[in-house]
């Protein structure tokens, strides 16, 4: 087994494989983080991403128009709890910078943004509503953890975990998940997994803890009775987006839907209860 990890994307990346010659498949796969990166970082001006926020239509490059395809399915197929157009909610939170950067403290926020502003895609043509901006957040580690793990798969088995966005290409691998008094340990062969949760990147401002989980219909901070929902979903992007769903959702809602669409979960409310959902337990 031979592990590598690196920075990208704001959070830690950790590549595993197995394999007698891993290096090369181990740089391309390193390198396919950082390409996307400085296309998809809302926090670089240079960013395909941040040309398409600031002029409202792009003709934009193959990536750029895949996730912006998977984002608008993602809405639909949550009935619009996952929304990229969360960037300027986001902002107002507080979120203005990159997390390394952002202060702990602060004055109060501007206050929620207006989310579930539409987003078109005619060709290699994407289209914004006037004023709305796109954050790719979660589903852009997704989609870069997927990439990367095509890549070093064809070393050998392997495992992608992109700051919790997981993907896997063969093997079996034991993953740690937090629950309210511990953690349990789910064997992964296929597929991926992906938390989302409010007890990772927070702030204070005026006395008052925020997080990066918006509720688009709120265009503020989520305030359900979830702390965190981790999801094991055929791939990473689509756990990444059942994770935001279901936390989202809240508790009672997320185990009902993820037995509903056999998406094995687990759920920690801020009350300190866990529940497994989805076929899982």
């Amino acid at each position: 087994m031979t592990r590598r990890t690196f920075k990208a994307m704001g959070t830690d990346i950790e590549l595993l494989v197995e394999a007698e010659k891993p290096e090369g498949a181990l740089a391309a796969a390193e390198a396919e983080f950082h390409r996307l990166e400085a296309l998809l970082s809302r926090f670089r001006p240079d960013s395909e991403l941040s040309q398409l926020n600031e002029r409202g239509s792009l003709r934009a490059g193959p990536d750029l128009l895949e996730v912006v395809r998977l984002g608008i399915q993602a809405r639909r197929q949550t009935g619009g709890r996952f929304d990229l157009t969360v960037h300027d909610a986001v902002v107002a939170s507080g979120y203005d910078r990159t997390f390394d950067e952002l202060p702990a403290e602060g004055a109060a926020p501007a206050g929620g943004s207006r989310c579930g502003g539409g987003v078109r895609v005619d060709g290699n043509r994407i289209e914004l509503d006037e004023g709305v901006r796109l954050d790719f957040g979660g589903i852009g580690k997704g989609y870069a953890a997927e990439n990367a793990a095509t890549i070093l798969g064809t070393a050998g088995p392997c495992l992608v975990n992109a700051g919790g966005d997981v993907a896997t290409r063969g093997g079996s691998w034991p993953i740690g998940v937090e629950t309210a008094d511990g953690a349990l340990t789910i064997e992964l062969a296929t597929g991926g997994l992906a938390t989302s949760g409010r007890d990772r990147r927070r702030w204070q401002r005026a006395g008052k803890e925020l997080h990066h989980l918006i509720d688009p219909l709120t265009g503020k901070p989520a305030a359900g009775d979830l702390l965190r929902a981790t999801v094991i979903a055929p791939d990473a992007i689509q756990a990444e987006v059942w994770a935001k769903a279901l936390f989202l959702a809240g508790s009672h809602a997320a185990a009902e839907e993820a037995d509903a669409h056999g998406l094995p979960c687990v759920l920690v409310t801020e009350t300190g209860e866990t529940r497994l959902a989805g076929g899982l337990g």
